[in-house]
């Protein structure tokens, strides 16, 4: 059978998996970006005019699925737009609420106006005539995929056109691994199209090379995220949401899940016993869910007496306010910055985690819950650094934070323990770049 058969399987279970996936796609939607974008129907480079300084500009390309991945992107983000400045670098994600991050950080970029112009696409479907399409189009001088974002068709057509492709910040959970296994031919079919990889650990490298890809062209650079930075502003945020939040304990529960947002506020009932002046500050992961977290959070209130002030309606939260509902977009930084302890979410539910360096990094206390598959070597720094407090359940979660309340010291403790694992880590995002810069220079 040809070398490219698990390609064409794969691609006729998608053309018959079509109108599912049409579906599910639908709703991710960008009024900036029509839906013909899926298709890779979007602007040809010479569709421009002379005047937006696009026409003649080389385009780097970078893919990340959706906002977790631009957020841990953003350095790379930053640093490709400073030393690329020539350059038009395109950054493409799978969700909506990924484009509005990236059309945030753009509109910063290209205000500051000393670099690449960056602008943002919606990845197309995986189709093989969408993938070729939007890569003819685009035109890149490099394809870079952030994490695990590999798409056979899309990593083909980059081939066919002589594209170098990177996958950066290269990682694969040992779910994540056993997934993949089950469609090893077709995974080694489109690692072949792979240039060079920058894995994040050794265990990451061992399981793409264990999936097809070549040795020779893989790289342990450790992980972008350790890269975090936050600026004067941001903290200067933080310190004004604190003092107009008041003088009561504050933890923050981040990019919370179904399933998790019940145990959480469980967690917060059993803590007012002890501390009734605490305030929950709930972040759902996704945006679609916070109409359903608001009723779930009133429900729970008429029950148990906790009130709820939303942080979308300007409402602001009065000493009886024990549930503050930030039902925004972009804020994460600063609600963590805002707070005494911070839980990060996606871990009492089997999800896998989500970042733990995004409040370490702002010396804030971590604590999470058991499922950590995500970020098993993010965890794996702090707590030999014993700047990571891991819980069980619920109820471990209500103990710990009344806990850690009523001892500052442990706090403060936790909380540098944490900002230095982030100092000490850093590193991977100029590895990386000068691995990316010689494969241009190869070209």
């Amino acid at each position: 059978m040809p070398a490219c058969w698990p390609r064409l399987a794969y691609s006729a279970a998608l053309y018959a998996l079509a109108p599912l996936i049409w579906r599910r796609v639908w709703r991710e939607q960008a009024l900036a970006h029509p839906r013909r974008a899926r298709l890779g129907l979007i602007p040809r480079p010479s569709s421009g005019t002379p005047a937006d300084g696009q026409t003649e500009r080389p385009v780097t390309w970078l893919h990340c699925a959706s906002v977790g991945e631009v957020l841990a992107a953003r350095p790379l983000i930053e640093a490709l737009a400073a030393s690329r400045p020539g350059h038009r670098l395109v950054v493409t994600t799978m969700t909506a609420t990924g484009a509005a991050r990236v059309q945030a950080l753009a509109d910063k970029l290209n205000t500051a106006g000393a670099g690449a112009i960056v602008s943002h696409h919606f990845v197309p479907l995986d189709f093989p005539g969408a993938a070729r399409r939007f890569v003819a189009r685009l035109a890149p001088v490099q394809a870079i995929f952030f994490e695990t974002e590999l798409w056979p068709n899309l990593l083909a057509a980059c081939r066919r056109r002589g594209v170098p492709v990177a996958v950066v910040n290269g990682r694969l959970s040992p779910r994540a691994f056993a997934r993949y296994l089950k469609i090893r031919p077709l995974m080694a079919a489109a690692l072949a199209h792979v240039d060079w990889l920058a894995a994040k650990s050794d265990d990451d490298a061992k399981r793409y090379r264990a999936l097809g890809m070549a040795e020779a062209n893989t790289a342990v650079v450790g992980s972008l995220k350790f890269d975090v930075s936050v600026s004067d502003e941001d903290m200067r945020r933080s310190e004004r949401l604190h003092t107009w939040l008041g003088e009561r304990p504050i933890w923050v529960a981040g990019s919370t899940h179904p399933g998790e947002d019940e145990q959480l506020l469980g967690a917060h009932r059993r803590l007012r016993k002890t501390h009734p002046e605490a305030l929950l500050i709930l972040v759902p992961r996704h945006p679609q869910r916070f109409d359903e977290v608001a009723t779930l959070c009133e429900t729970q209130g008429e029950t148990s007496g906790m009130r709820v002030a939303r942080r979308s309606r300007d409402e602001r939260p009065g000493p009886e306010t024990s549930v503050y509902l930030a039902d925004t977009m972009g804020e994460l930084s600063t609600l963590y910055g805002a707070a005494d302890i911070a839980f990060v979410g996606g871990s009492l539910v089997p999800i896998g985690g989500h970042n733990l360096l995004e409040p370490a990094v702002l010396g804030v206390p971590v604590v999470t819950g058991p499922s950590l598959e995500n970020f098993s070597d993010v965890a794996a720094s702090l707590r030999e650094a014993a700047a990571l407090t891991e819980v069980a359940d619920a109820a471990g979660l209500a103990v710990t934070l009344a806990a850690l309340i009523d001892d500052p010291v442990a706090r403060a403790r936790l909380g540098e323990a944490g900002r230095q694992v982030v100092t000490a880590n850093r590193g991977a995002l100029s590895r990386t770049l000068e691995g990316l810069d010689r494969m241009l220079t190869a070209k």
